[in-house]
């Protein structure tokens, strides 16, 4: 495919992305990662782009010393937790700009490709070893059964630095882990991260609380809905996408951070008096 390697412009959990060609980048893996999934995030992203999603366009595969690569349309523009840091908008806007966001992917309607949430959390248990205790991954899997199954699709991790904005309008990156499922796993993922994570490694822990706590409400008045309603729809899926986190290995380095979600984990699943 045309093109060669050029600056970076962004550096991931597992893999880099670089210039490729004009209006086009490449995700490079990065040692550790798995070129099945990377395929899988092309043929997934390219599905859902057809769709009408707020994706990028896939070009094309590349092998380049020995790393696997996805080429990719190229959103110009700054991301949204860029746009945040600098004070360009405020906590509030940019918490509406990621729910109308989210509403946007879960109006599309999923493509065949896309897997459903049960098969997923399966896969990943199955071959995470002793990721997570045995115990969780049985009442995991148990949870998503009793819960009212859903055909939405998600984007699974919809965080501000996944977001660009650009002259068209806000655009999602980084497809990988797109499923099958209500819309409240994006919304319970969104919470998680920047309720749980994000803090930990910000330089103002409030401003991803602020994020949150506008993106709930911002979503929940989009889709008719009361803030508690919203709420309880979301919580059963908080354990599922703690559960998510560690067996992704995308925890903080924070000492004892793992520890603190797998303690979460299990008093989301023990049974309520």
């Amino acid at each position: 495919m045309q093109g060669s390697l050029g600056e970076k412009i962004g550096d991931g959990v597992f893999a880099d992305v670089h210039a490729w060609a004009p209006g086009q980048v490449v995700k490079l893996l990065k040692a550790g990662a798995t070129r099945w999934e990377s395929r899988r995030e092309a043929r997934m992203t390219r599905a859902i782009f057809a769709a009408g999603a707020p994706a990028p366009e896939v070009f094309g595969e590349v092998e380049l010393e020995g790393r696997f690569g996805i080429v990719l349309g190229r959103f110009e523009g700054p991301t949204l937790l860029q746009l945040m840091r600098s004070g360009a908008i405020s906590f509030g806007q940019a918490g509406a700009i990621l729910a109308a966001l989210c509403r946007s992917v879960h109006k599309t309607p999923p493509p065949p490709d896309i897997p459903f949430l049960r098969d997923v959390m399966d896969g990943w248990l199955r071959i995470s070893g002793a990721a997570v205790p045995e115990h969780i991954a049985t009442g995991i899997l148990d949870l998503i059964e009793r819960l009212r199954p859903g055909d939405g699709l998600c984007h699974a991790d919809p965080n501000p630095g996944n977001v660009i904005m650009t002259v068209d309008g806000p655009r999602f990156v980084d497809w990988g882990a797109a499923v099958r499922a209500p819309a409240a796993l994006d919304l319970a993922s969104c919470h998680i991260g920047l309720t749980e994570l994000a803090p930990e490694v910000a330089d103002n822990p409030q401003r991803p609380l602020a994020v949150n706590a506008a993106a709930q409400t911002e979503y929940a008045r989009l889709a008719g809905m009361s803030e508690a309603a919203l709420t309880a729809a979301v919580k059963p899926y908080l354990p599922i996408i703690r559960v998510r986190i560690v067996l992704a290995e995308a925890v903080p380095a924070v000492p004892g951070l793992r520890e603190r979600l797998i303690q979460r984990i299990e008093a989301d699943l023990r049974p309520e008096d």
